[in-house]
């Protein structure tokens, strides 16, 4: 890592923590402010305007980094996210006007070179397949699935943002184990951002990151994994950015197969995510954050090894951390299949409430 990348990462988190105090007192004169339902666990109208110290210690990294141009289009895209979770923040946004808002980013993204290549062979080490006109379209589908995954996990003071963090410093570990630079940058930097950001934001919480934020990082964590692990030639290594971003992936999954089967519209929210459960199965609001930052860092781990094992052990692996979250969704009710007593159940529902 050279001199002026470990600058870049000391201003981002410097300027992230001296914003977060002015996007607090900003927020309530903008009508940033996240007021509290039935579907909510905070009682108390709170900022979410985080997001605002995130992008400008971003920035303020990368100018002092004096990054490559490969950033720019990461950048570029992050922007456009950010401004459309800002408009949804402080305006609000229909569901559709908001995915519209995501595509056109990440097709910017995508068309300044954030971009999937190729695909390793799944039998043969080193062999690649171009992807030629999927490239664009599958790129546009992996950057606004992963900016919807982290945006729908930041249901608990903290959670989006240990969990990005996390996820930001495996990323930049497996893309170094696997010889592939250009994404250890982005990643490190969001990590950094989020971690100073942090300290605002756990429980019990004086801001949130917003959709801004949320969408900002997701993105960001996205286009990271595209310019690291994703560019490498081997078929299991490609994986990896999808099992360290293992928790927000499949926690979204698991929401659209119950509201497919209940038949309820995709964008209709509910309190049946993974930390929902937790709450309702007895965690505390911290013991849930800080459960699912351990599972994150489990995945980590696991994805950092997938880079230095061979395929057929790679598989192996993949194959029973498949299993495993499967088997937990179902254990906690977040596919739908509730395992808690109807008494405990009613309980932690009047927890939730307030």
């Amino acid at each position: 890592m050279d001199l002026k990348l470990i600058c870049g990462l000391g201003v981002a988190a410097a300027v992230t923590g001296l914003t977060v105090p002015l996007t607090i007192r900003l927020a309530p004169k903008l009508g940033a402010m996240d007021e509290p339902d039935e579907r909510k666990v905070h009682s108390q109208p709170m900022p979410r305007l985080g997001g605002l110290a995130i992008f400008a210690g971003v920035w303020a990294g990368w100018l002092v980094a004096g990054a490559p141009t490969e950033w720019l289009g990461l950048l570029a895209g992050a922007t456009l996210v950010f401004l459309c979770g800002l408009a949804d923040d402080i305006r609000g946004l229909s569901p559709w006007l908001k995915l519209l808002g995501q595509i056109l980013a990440a097709a910017v993204a995508a068309g300044s070179g954030v971009l999937f290549s190729f695909v390793g062979h799944p039998l043969h080490e080193g062999q690649v397949f171009p992807l030629d006109g999927l490239a664009l379209p599958l790129t546009v589908f992996w950057l606004v699935a992963v900016t919807n995954a982290v945006n729908l996990i930041d249901g608990l003071d903290g959670l989006a943002a240990g969990v990005g963090s996390i996820a930001g410093l495996t990323l930049a570990a497996a893309a170094g184990l696997a010889g592939s630079t250009e994404g250890i940058g982005p990643a490190l930097v969001i990590s950094v951002c989020l971690l100073a950001f942090l300290p605002f934001n756990f429980h019990p919480a004086r801001t949130f990151l917003g959709d801004c934020g949320s969408m900002f990082a997701g993105f960001f964590l996205a286009g990271a994994s595209v310019q690291g692990v994703a560019k490498t030639a081997t078929a299991v290594i490609l994986l990896v950015p999808v099992v360290i971003l293992g928790i927000p992936l499949f926690d979204t999954f698991f929401a659209i197969l119950r509201r497919v089967h209940s038949r309820r519209h995709i964008f209709r929210p509910d309190r049946e995510h993974l930390h929902h459960r937790l709450l309702i199965i007895g965690f505390s609001h911290r013991g849930a954050v800080l459960f699912i930052y351990a599972v994150s860092a489990l995945l980590g781990l696991t994805a950092v090894l997938l880079t230095q094992l061979t395929l057929p052990q790679g598989l192996l692996l993949l194959a029973g951390v498949v299993t495993l979250l499967f088997l937990a969704a179902l254990r906690l009710g977040v596919i739908g299949k509730r395992w808690v007593s109807l008494k405990r159940h009613r309980a932690a529902e009047d927890v939730l409430k307030g």
